[in-house]
């Protein structure tokens, strides 16, 4: 019966435990952590905090194994699947069909494409940007804020989304509701969910920041030689991507981001499941640290440069300064690119 179930419905034989326990803790940690939240009892609503916070990162990993259609056979049942995540992940108001477009610019093209160009409006104006970096160095993640912010706006502000007003109106909708029945309940429940969804941007980011040294393209502004120079070029895409695993030490740590710091091996084959990327990793690299940014440095870079990263540095887009940053925790990454975004 299960080996029939697997065969039927998984790409991968090996997949259907893996899988099902992951999306079976996600929902629990989401929804659990909810309980918790709602019980009001101080130490169960931090409790609850975190367990939310770890169920929408879960969730968040199975979406992007979703959009390689690395979990089912079907690419409508990723699809699905992926669709209903990402309604724990509050990325709900994009379209999920946008989003893997996007995310697949990035493997394809070896690059970080965007509709939005924050960089450039917070450029022309001193005020919102002196707010930004303030906010970034008391590490509120602002910048992430801003791209969620503007993705329930997109459909209002970019003509080339205007057909998604009605769904992103429904979507509002039903989401500002449930807000505004959470704050109705108990504003201290409110304060909770916010800040379980600030955990999560914030280890998206952490995540994303290093992980490539692509550079980011604006889709407006952009010629078509831009964005494909860099298409199919495997040679290009390996030197420029690195992997940020929690631990090397201790494998079973990268469990909390589903396995996503084995990106050099995500790369390498990116409909391998999140399950397999450390066997693939080690079959790949071995004991090869050039790929491996050590955790340290990732805080240390983290730190450091949260400010620097509200603008990024486009220095480190050419030859080996960026690499050689990493090893020294100085570089600076980049913010705004999370694949639940896809403007």
């Amino acid at each position: 019966m299960i080996n029939s179930i697997e065969k039927t419905w998984f790409r991968y034989q090996d997949s259907l435990l893996p899988n099902v326990l992951a999306l079976f803790y996600c929902h629990l940690a989401y929804f659990g952590g909810a309980a918790l939240i709602l019980s009001l009892n101080p130490v169960l609503m931090i409790g609850g905090t975190l367990a939310m916070a770890h169920g929408m990162v879960i969730a968040a990993y199975l979406i992007h194994d979703c959009g390689h259609n690395a979990l089912f056979k079907s690419p409508r049942h990723n699809a699905m699947m992926g669709e209903a995540l990402n309604w724990l992940t509050g990325g709900c108001y994009g379209n999920y069909g946008d989003l893997r477009a996007t995310h697949m610019h990035h493997h394809v093209d070896g690059v970080d494409v965007t509709t939005l160009d924050y960089r450039g409006y917070l450029a022309k104006h001193p005020l919102q940007r002196k707010t930004v970096e303030v906010l970034e160095w008391l590490y509120v993640p602002a910048v992430e804020l801003i791209m969620h912010g503007v993705l329930i706006l997109a459909p209002f502000l970019f003509k080339e989304k205007m057909d998604q007003r009605l769904r992103v109106t429904r979507v509002a909708v039903i989401r500002f509701s449930l807000l505004l029945a959470l704050f109705l309940y108990s504003p201290l429940a409110y304060v909770c969910y916010l800040l379980a969804y600030i955990i999560l941007i914030t280890v998206l980011r952490f995540m994303d920041a290093l992980q490539h040294n692509y550079g980011v393209v604006v889709l407006a502004h952009a010629d078509k030689t831009e964005l494909i120079k860099h298409r199919g070029d495997r040679n290009y895409e390996q030197s420029h991507t690195f992997s940020n695993p929690i631990s090397v030490k201790h494998p079973w740590l990268n469990l909390l981001t589903l396995n996503f710091g084995y990106h050099n091996a995500h790369h390498a084959r990116p409909t391998t499941p999140w399950h397999a990327l450390p066997a693939l990793h080690e079959a790949l690299y071995g004991n090869d640290a050039s790929v491996v940014i050590p955790f340290r440095k990732q805080l240390s870079s983290f730190h450091k440069k949260r400010v620097a990263r509200v603008f990024g540095d486009d220095s480190e887009t050419h030859g080996e300064q960026f690499a050689q940053r990493l090893w020294n925790g100085s570089a600076v990454g980049v913010s705004g690119v999370s694949f639940l975004t896809p403007f």
